[in-house]
């Protein structure tokens, strides 16, 4: 394929053991440049994890089966409060992060999501069915990295056996995951040990691998005594869902009066996109039109 963000499925034959591994560049680049945009300029370690979140969520909405979004989240009460990345069923991405104090985390000889994000940090997966009812689940934030920290929700809340490396540069974000499904193909033993010698494997890929080789040549190195099958690659790029008619409904959800007050402190509603930066304006005269054209509605 020629675009360069790619994330590919396979299984293991004759077991009850998935995997995905995801490249990205080009929507890892573009998020790059909307958080360096920002008002404060985010440090480079932290655009680096944010390319792990955008690894991570990506394999994570691998198998979604609805139309919807995927969002992982985590917060916290330190110079990086938030932390975000969002997937949608068509394969779009996007992430934002929050910083308080780039000038602290630049400082720092070493950096883990923990440390950033402080005391009371929690990881959250939230699942937004276009139809349906929302998941979500949360979990306290007791590793230092966000593979770990993904190991330890699914453990805590899927009870599947799911491994995450990740690993992210200036220019490339990876992850590969393995996870373990109900038993169907294969008896208890026989999964067991399959899943002792894969995770073992896996564990011997390097970021530096990761981030250099194709995945086709990843899964060999790691992969070539077992029968893996592969399915088609899919391709994924960034998209935002931010959209005028989306402020409309904001400014209608806080109503006329309110609106009126911020108009009379300042000449215009303004709305900033966090994920991509782009910002929507509406004067007087639009907030006007909008609220007459909901009282005709109403009518």
């Amino acid at each position: 394929m020629a675009n360069s963000d790619i994330i590919q499925h396979f299984i293991f034959e004759n077991t009850d053991i998935r995997g995905e591994i995801i490249t990205l560049e080009e929507a890892y680049q573009q998020v790059r440049a909307n958080n360096a945009a920002a008002e404060e300029a985010v440090p480079e370690a932290v655009l680096r994890l944010l390319g792990e979140f955008m690894a991570a969520v990506a394999l994570l909405s691998g198998t979604l089966k609805f139309e919807g979004l995927l969002t992982l989240q985590a917060r916290g009460e330190g110079t990086m409060p938030m932390i975000m990345a969002e997937a949608s069923y068509q394969k779009g991405l996007r992430a934002a992060v929050q910083v308080n104090d780039a000038a602290a985390i630049e400082a720092l000889e070493e950096i883990s999501l923990a440390q950033l994000l402080g005391n009371n940090g929690l990881l959250a997966i939230l699942i937004q069915p276009d139809k349906g009812e929302r998941y979500q689940g949360i979990v306290p934030l007791s590793k230092s990295n966000l593979a770990a920290c993904l190991e330890d929700y699914f453990a805590q809340s899927e009870q599947l056996g799911t491994r995450f490396w990740l690993a992210a540069d200036e220019q490339r974000a990876t992850g590969l995951m393995v996870q373990e499904l109900p038993q169907q193909l294969a008896d208890a033993q026989s999964n067991a040990e399959h899943w002792q010698t894969i995770t073992a494997l896996a564990e011997t890929i390097k970021d530096e691998e990761m981030l250099s080789l194709d995945q086709h040549t990843i899964l060999y190195r790691l992969f070539n005594e077992e029968e893996v099958r592969l399915f088609d690659p899919q391709e994924v790029r960034f998209q935002c869902s931010c959209s005028e008619e989306r402020c409309v409904s904001t400014i209608i959800s806080i109503g006329q009066a309110e609106a009126a007050e911020i108009l009379s402190e300042q000449d215009l509603i303004t709305m900033d996109c966090h994920f991509c930066g782009k910002k929507y304006q509406f004067g007087p005269q639009q907030v006007d039109k909008i609220f007459a054209e909901l009282g005709n509605q109403a009518h």
